[in-house]
């Protein structure tokens, strides 16, 4: 199988439709936060302990079709001894990485940030893709007010973005581009959707100039939404808002657009996903790419106590089946109880 065979069948994997793609992927400090909020402390032990757990959820690969890993997971085995790439693999999930590392000021942008990692990226993946990873995942952030995101900080982690695709699908890697437009703050839906179809347009740009191929990525974005200190859209609204931008601004040879989650609620990133979902056919499938608003309910069940594994992922399967309903537009509110 050519490298461009491989790219097409995994981003083929990705994309089921009824699936989508649970971000697993936090960092030390990320994961120390989510498991001190249930009252458990992050070792390495008890990292591979819940990873472990949820992975092997019986069922799962049928509301997810890959699994973003961070790099301790990819190199772990899990509790019954098996490395975690094959046991995503023997229940037909696709094994994936994130790549970059992390964000830090962008100079002379006052408030803005650049992602960094390229150095070296592809000596990584080469490594990572022999570990079992498939695809890769790679995160920059822009910041909304009246003045941010600069024009220099977009075109700047545009860039970055594109670079980073070109050198995944070099070496058969599928890439996941994830221009996150922040909800922090105050600001308006309006505003965010004008923020949201800006960055959106520099990162096809970018691609364009990178010669990516828009067929073998996939597209992580955020939803169209007001700041989480304004009053909260309903899902209609954000469906209206988030499909308007996307259709002005993604090309339709992109496959995928899988969601991420963006400090909404469990319940909120699947109704506003089930909404965009119910509009209609769309020129991409529409799917989710979600961490927290997966796994929350898991580790809240978990907490640290291998005995509540059942629970643990009696909790994920059920997200994940509420959110595999919201990839057609069949999710309903009262299938939470």
């Amino acid at each position: 199988m050519t490298l461009q065979e491989e790219l097409s069948a995994t981003v083929g994997e990705l994309v089921q439709a009824g699936k989508g793609i649970l971000a697993a992927d936090e960092s030390h400090p990320t994961i120390a936060k989510r498991f001190n909020a249930v009252g458990v402390e992050s070792s390495e032990e008890k990292r591979r302990e819940y990873r472990s757990l949820i992975f092997s959820t019986s069922g799962l690969g049928e509301f997810i079709s890959g699994v973003i890993l961070f790099e301790e997971t990819l190199g772990q085995t899990s509790l019954d001894n098996q490395r975690i790439p094959e046991l995503l693999a023997k229940q037909g999930i696709v094994p994936g990485i994130k790549v970059d590392k992390g964000k830090k000021p962008l100079i002379n942008a006052p408030g803005d940030e650049i992602t960094v990692g390229l150095d070296g990226l592809e000596d990584r993946l080469e490594i990572y893709r022999n570990q079992g990873a498939r695809f890769a995942k790679w995160r920059d952030v822009f910041h909304i007010s009246d003045t941010l995101p600069s024009p220099q900080a977009v075109e700047a982690n545009a860039e970055v973005l594109a670079r980073y695709a070109a050198i995944c699908q070099s070496v058969g890697i599928v890439p996941i581009v994830e221009p996150e437009v922040l909800i922090d703050g105050n600001h308006t839906i309006e505003r965010c959707a004008e923020v949201s179809e800006a960055v959106l347009r520099e990162v096809f740009h970018a691609l364009y100039r990178h010669k990516v191929e828009l067929e073998q990525m996939i597209l992580k974005p955020s939803m169209v939404t007001p700041g989480k200190d304004n009053p909260k859209a309903t899902p209609e609204e954000v469906a209206q808002a988030t499909i308007g931008v996307f259709r002005r601004a993604v090309p339709a040879a992109v496959p995928g657009i899988c969601f991420l989650s963006g400090g909404q609620t469990p319940e909120e990133a699947t109704a506003n996903l089930n909404a965009m979902n119910a509009m209609g056919a769309q020129p991409w499938e529409l799917s989710f790419s979600y961490g927290r608003a997966l796994q929350e309910p898991a580790q809240k069940a978990w907490a640290g106590n291998l005995e509540n594994g059942p629970a643990a992922q009696e909790a994920l399967l059920k997200r994940a089946r509420l959110n595999g309903a919201a990839r057609n537009g069949s999710y309903a509110p009262d299938m939470e109880g």
